[in-house]
């Protein structure tokens, strides 16, 4: 049994939360969400012979090259961006292919949104909420608006 009390003092957050909370989640979906993901900045040192082997770890994982200088000697240093979801097993990787010769430095650097609609379904914006409702517990599906309308 809930009364609702007109009087502004006797309110409690009993009645003011899930009110606030309902305007909340309808003023996210209206307002055009996006999804926003973080990147590091990479600070990759290798000798010459082993460009072959970063550039193709580099590809697979969809960094975006900034700068490659030459130090002295045969040693380069290449700057990139690298997708945080993107960097998990990349020294491994990279190891592996210029065979350990290759030392890199990962620092975050910014945010970017992540392309698509997060309410369009077939987005890979949208497959980024699913499988993040599945691991947090929640349903599958977005609620829809009508949800956070009161009857």
């Amino acid at each position: 049994y809930q009364r609702r009390v007109r009087d502004a003092i006797h309110r409690g957050g009993g009645q003011i939360i899930p009110t606030a909370r309902r305007v909340f989640y309808a003023a996210m979906l209206t307002a055009k969400p996006a999804l926003m993901e973080p990147v590091y900045l990479l600070e990759i040192r290798c000798p010459v012979s082993t460009l072959g082997g970063l550039y193709t770890v580099l590809n697979r994982r969809r960094a975006e090259i900034l700068s490659e200088n030459q130090t002295m000697g045969t040693i380069y240093i290449i700057k990139a961006y690298l997708l945080v979801i993107e960097s998990f097993g990349f020294t491994a990787d990279l190891r592996s292919h210029t065979s350990g010769q290759a030392h890199v430095e990962c620092v975050f650097d910014h945010w970017q949104i992540l392309p698509g609609d997060p309410l369009e379904v077939g987005s890979q914006c949208h497959a980024t909420v699913i499988n993040i409702r599945k691991w947090k517990g929640l349903s599958e599906g977005i609620p829809l608006l009508d949800r956070y309308f009161d009857s």
